[in-house]
């Protein structure tokens, strides 16, 4: 079970690697109701807010973890490309890439309903316009030791998907890459998907998405499937939402990790809270067991806070694994 650099579980140089994501940071405008409507009709709303979302959502429960975090994705001006810098700046994310003149953020309509499941409806902006010279300015801006993070939304946009292939191909092997597939990977195209795969150290994805890339509907068999169609040197995480998540370790076989049982109050950004906060344990140099049962509680966690950006910091974490088996080992390290 071992990195490209051979180092087991560990993403390079964990006192110097950074999350940089090359994705997607929105403004949700997220609305809390009873039931969705149905066809035509209309519901009432018991709560609105704006909120910065998407890729925001990992950054946010990376850096909350110990983590340096980068968004190396397109943004715009105007009022939500300010709202999601300033959100950015608050989490001591840096930003690579200067703003867009011509175009906005874009925006995401987020229903809640009342057992917390959530459904979305998205307004593409300024992230959805990737350029080739902005995927040279990202790759200057890496480093060794760096993880860079791709998202299936990114790769399914006509225009990004394109360019992220081109930078995924052209990242020196130093660079570890962790590919969320997201809800719309059966609508990215394969020219653009492939190499993604071919070039991912790790891939992490829902029940439904391991589904769509596997066509096994049993989360075990799915998550083994994808290991073997990844090849040995790609670790899987298929997450199964209050039941835990199946890990296949590089090389290894598949495991079941279990989950926590909470009241959860909002599942939304609960996948993302899940993908910093492995990728933040990693980086602090615990192997991918931990770092999973780590993942699983930072979700746990997420799902009884309102609100998309809702992973815990170190502090909250560890309280909240009080006396779990986990705790110590997680301890040692974001406290060391």
């Amino acid at each position: 079970m071992s990195g490209r650099d051979g180092v087991p579980g560990v993403l390079g140089d964990a006192t110097g690697g950074r999350l940089v994501l090359v994705g997607n940071t929105i403004v949700d405008l997220v609305m809390r109701v009873p039931a969705l409507p149905e066809r035509g009709g209309d519901v009432v709303s018991g709560d609105t807010t704006f909120t910065t979302g998407g890729g925001f959502n990992v950054l946010a429960a990376a850096r909350r973890l110990g983590l340096a975090a980068v968004y190396a994705g397109a943004h715009g001006t105007g009022p939500f490309g300010d709202r999601v810098r300033a959100d950015l700046a608050r989490e001591g994310i840096e930003v690579v890439l200067p703003a867009l003149a011509e175009a906005d953020t874009g925006f995401c309509v987020a229903f809640v309903d009342g057992g917390g499941e959530r459904t979305f409806a998205t307004s593409l902006g300024a992230e959805a316009r990737l350029t080739e010279t902005d995927a040279a300015a990202v790759l200057a801006a890496l480093r060794p030791g760096d993880l860079v993070q791709i998202s299936g939304y990114g790769l399914a946009y006509p225009v990004n998907g394109p360019v992220l292939a081109s930078l995924v191909a052209r990242l020196p092997e130093h660079i570890r890459v962790f590919l969320d597939p997201g809800p719309l990977v059966d609508q990215i195209p394969e020219e653009v998907l492939e190499p993604v795969l071919a070039r991912c150290d790790w891939i992490s994805c829902n029940q439904r998405e391991g589904r769509l890339l596997t066509g096994r509907d049993d989360p075990r068999e799915a998550a083994a499937a994808l290991a073997a169609r990844l090849g040995p040197r790609t670790g899987v995480l298929l997450r199964a939402d209050a039941a835990g998540c199946w890990l296949v370790p590089p090389g290894g076989e598949a495991l079941h990790i279990p989950g926590r049982r909470v009241t959860a109050v909002d599942s939304n950004g609960a996948g993302d809270a899940h993908t910093g906060a492995f990728l933040a344990l990693l980086g602090h140099g615990l192997d991918p067991d931990t770092a999973v049962r780590g993942a699983n509680a930072a979700a746990a966690y997420a799902v009884t806070r309102h609100g998309p950006a809702t992973g815990p910091t170190r502090g909250e974490l560890l309280d909240f694994l009080d006396g779990e088996p986990p705790a110590a080992r997680l301890s040692s390290v974001l406290r060391g």
